[in-house]
């Protein structure tokens, strides 16, 4: 018993040590502190059992387990330690690639941010070379752009800026796919005119235009018919090159649209190009020659009643002081084209008037059917100019005929003389050979001719004054001759309001007269009213539209609003598609073609349905409403002044008679054209005509 005791009196140092080894598995498992109690609890149950005999075993045994226990936490430390890694890694790449492709979107939104201020989501980054090549272009000035709110509009607008000016071209740019494809109508309408433009388009990249990719269309090949030339670029080293040539392209021969397509990949490829160094190439304009002017200035001597019919070329040429100087010398009686009107002003004792179907006068037919010669420069016998009746407009009378395409003489019907020459070129030596033939007294006396064709001008008059409520349109453009003076720019494109206006509207000036002639697409005269208001400031801008033409693009009234552009828009409102009812009177019909309806918010409207003044008020803009004659002048004169205190557009709204008829031939012959209203029988009938009525 005390031998036993004193074994266990001797063990104590070992219980010690259990109980440390018990406490070590606790410390070394990372264990809570009240985890030491089992523990100790453990090495103390094998201790008794053990015996003072087995103490070492115990300890060991505690040990051991402490040991192993220490392994596998390690082992589980290491596998959690990688799997921690392994995520940060992955965590780290993904981020990584996130921010990469931010990087990229963000250098890709800043390139496209620098090419197209005005283009929302357009796909081009190539606009500061852009600008760089065209400012190497004559007249050497990009100006600031401007964002229209429709995209068919851009074009429309560049033609009102480009025909402004001489050496203007506008420029337009849009997103690939349907941007390009709502362009197509203004270059037809540019092509038509023989008006230069340079639209730009985005495109997707070059590996997959073919394969329907978003937005990827083959704009060029669309194009093509409308434009001199229309190209996809397909290889960055090509861009300067195709601008140098679309300039080259746009100036030479017969002017026109050209369209330049740009896929992304292209866009973004940095290449070498040295703009200080850069050229324009040659311009190349057929020039007649001394004896080709001498031949057609025979015609000239030979005939006894000439006219010359100066077309929308010679304005283009810049050339209207030569016509006018060589119509002087030869005493020559002139026909202005409707695109060549005010290359001779309407004042002017040798301004004949002008012929055709519709936008003609009495007097103008009259003199044409009276010539026995006609001289055609820069002018292509539009059929709205001769009739389909060729036989009326050609018989008894021999033509000469000048224009800078060579494919152009002959097209229509064979002249008994063609030269393919610039109008400025042909124009330099008809005046040169005509003041030769004056000095040597060669010229013949035309004054009996002149008189009789000025004896035509008045008394052949329409009349314009009506006091009639609602208003006829005709006293409109009366008023507007009072209101607007000679140095006015007038822009208008189709129907009643076009035919009317240009019979009975004065311009002065070449450039004065803006007008969509071949194509005549509805929506044109807004934008194309704001490009010719951006294009010269000084120049005060009339636009004329009716209902139907002024509802097709109005929200472009506030790019106006937006970028203070003032001008005077004169809407005269029938609440009818007016030219379109009157072409189905010969077919008994009156087919879609009436837009009334009586509008409930505006019932004092009656059935002219669409309250233009709220909507132009609407998009920023100022409006007036006219319904009755004597208010039509102080309504103008109160649009300038609105016009030039707020630098916006202003709207002068006539509320016409439902149904008028203006003057046109029903049987497309020149000879037979309709008067539907009372001509002028006193001086009061037509106050602002040209030359007094003489009865």
């Amino acid at each position: 018993m005390g031998a036993a005791a004193g074994a266990r009196a001797a063990g104590w140092p070992v219980l010690a040590l259990v109980l440390w080894c018990g406490c070590a598995v606790t410390a070394l498992e990372r264990l809570p502190l009240a985890a030491a109690v089992p523990c100790t609890a453990v090495a103390l149950g094998a201790y008794t059992v053990a015996g003072d005999d087995n103490w070492l075993t115990a300890a060991v045994t505690v040990a051991g387990l402490g040991l192993a226990g220490y392994v596998l936490r390690l082992d589980a430390e290491a596998r959690g330690t990688a799997q921690r890694l392994l995520a940060q890694e992955r965590a780290a790449r993904a981020a990584e690639a996130e921010s990469a492709a931010l990087d990229e979107r963000a250098r890709i939104a800043r390139e496209i941010h620098d090419v197209l201020a005005h283009s929302l989501s357009a796909q081009l980054v190539h606009l500061e070379a852009a600008r760089l090549l065209i400012e190497r272009e004559p007249p050497g000035e990009f100006r600031d752009t401007v964002l229209e709110r429709v995209v068919a509009a851009r074009g429309m607008a560049r033609e009102g800026y480009t025909r402004s000016n001489p050496g203007n071209i506008g420029v337009c740019i849009g997103t690939s796919g349907p941007a390009g494809t709502d362009m197509i109508t203004g270059l037809y309408s540019a092509i038509g005119d023989s008006i230069p433009i340079l639209c730009i388009t985005g495109q997707a990249p070059v590996a997959v235009i073919h394969k329907e990719d978003f937005q990827a269309v083959d704009i060029a090949s669309i194009a093509k018919p409308v434009t001199k030339a229309a190209t996809t670029v397909l290889e960055a080293a090509q861009v300067p090159g195709v601008f140098q040539q679309a300039f080259h392209l746009m100036r030479s021969g017969r002017p026109g649209p050209v369209l330049i397509d740009l896929p992304i990949d292209v866009q973004l490829t940095e290449i070498e190009f040295d703009p200080e160094t850069y050229e324009p190439l040659p311009v190349y304009k057929p020039a007649a020659t001394r004896a080709q002017i001498e031949k057609a200035i025979g015609f000239l001597l030979e005939s006894e009643r000439p006219l010359i019919v100066a077309g929308g070329g010679i304005i283009n040429a810049d050339a209207s002081d030569l016509l006018v100087e060589f119509a002087e010398i030869t005493n020559t009686p002139v026909i202005p084209t409707l695109m060549g009107w005010g290359t001779i002003a309407d004042d002017h004792e040798l301004n004949a008037g002008m012929v055709g179907l519709q936008t003609s006068h009495r007097y103008g037919n009259a003199t044409f059917l009276e010539s026995d010669f006609v001289l055609g420069i820069g002018n292509r016998w539009a059929n709205r100019h001769t009739g389909y009746k060729l036989d009326v407009y050609t018989q008894g009378r021999k033509f000469v005929h000048v224009d800078i395409e060579p494919t152009q003489i002959g097209k229509i019907f064979a002249p008994d003389y063609g030269i393919a020459s610039d109008a400025k070129a042909a124009l330099e030596l008809f005046v040169e050979v005509a003041k030769e033939l004056k000095a040597a007294g060669k010229l013949p006396d035309r004054s009996a001719w002149v008189a009789s064709h000025l004896e035509r001008k008045s008394t052949l008059q329409r009349r314009t004054h009506f006091d009639n409520v609602p208003m006829k349109p005709q006293r409109v453009y009366e008023e507007m001759n009072k209101a607007f003076g000679p140095e006015t720019r007038y822009v208008t494109t189709i129907g009643l309001s076009q035919i009317a206006g240009a019979q009975m509207l004065h311009v002065y000036k070449p450039r004065n007269w803006i007008n969509c002639g071949q194509a005549g697409p509805l929506g044109w005269t807004i934008p194309a009213a704001l490009g010719a208001a951006t294009a010269d400031p000084e120049v005060p801008v009339v636009a004329l539209s009716g209902d139907y033409d002024f509802q097709f693009m109005l929200e472009e009234l506030a790019v106006g609003a937006q970028h203070k552009i003032p001008y005077v828009h004169v809407l005269v409102n029938n609440a009818y598609l007016g030219l379109i009812r009157q072409a189905q009177i010969g077919l008994d019909i009156n087919f879609q073609v009436n837009l009334e309806f009586e509008n409930i918010n505006s019932p004092e409207l009656g059935v002219y349905g669409v309250d233009h003044v709220k909507v132009v008020e609407g998009l920023g803009c100022k409006a007036i409403r006219v319904t009755e004659p004597d208010q039509l002048l102080p309504a103008f004169e109160e649009a300038k002044k609105l016009a030039a205190e707020f630098r916006v557009p202003v709207v002068v709204e006539a509320i016409l008679e439902r149904i008028t008829n203006i003057s046109m031939s029903k049987t497309a012959d020149i000879s037979d054209v309709s008067e539907f209203e009372e001509l002028a029988t006193e001086p009061g009938h037509a106050p602002t005509a040209i030359r007094p009525l003489t009865v």
